[in-house]
């Protein structure tokens, strides 16, 4: 048997990489292709890793805001971490679905 690794050509700039993963990661990846939301593992994996490094330097850069603030006015405390806590759900806007036909709110976890 003969078995030729065809290379798309649209790879050209990325490195190959060989990683172990989940078992579960994996089917959400191939389902992910199956359902047309990737055109390929390597894609899914692909963005994955951007998604992954992105949020990463987003919570250095948060760190170094903390710091920073911090350094200048003290640090933040537990009493005041409670009241910013208070006022923004405050202000938030609470949205939940409807109700399912012939269940309660209450069965749902909503108060009634």
């Amino acid at each position: 048997m003969i078995v030729v690794a065809k290379y798309d050509k649209s790879m050209k700039g990325r490195d190959r990489l060989s990683a172990s993963v989940d078992p579960q990661l994996l089917a959400a990846g191939h389902a992910a292709v199956a359902d047309g939301r990737a055109e390929s593992l390597s894609a899914w994996v692909n963005d994955a890793l951007k998604l992954k490094a992105d949020h990463d330097r987003r919570m250095a850069a948060l760190d170094a805001f903390v710091a920073a603030f911090e350094a200048e006015h003290g640090q933040i405390t537990e009493d005041e971490i409670a009241e910013a806590t208070r006022r923004t759900r405050a202000r938030a806007t609470v949205v939940r679905a409807a109700p399912r036909p012939g269940k309660s709110p209450k069965s749902q976890g909503q108060k009634a």
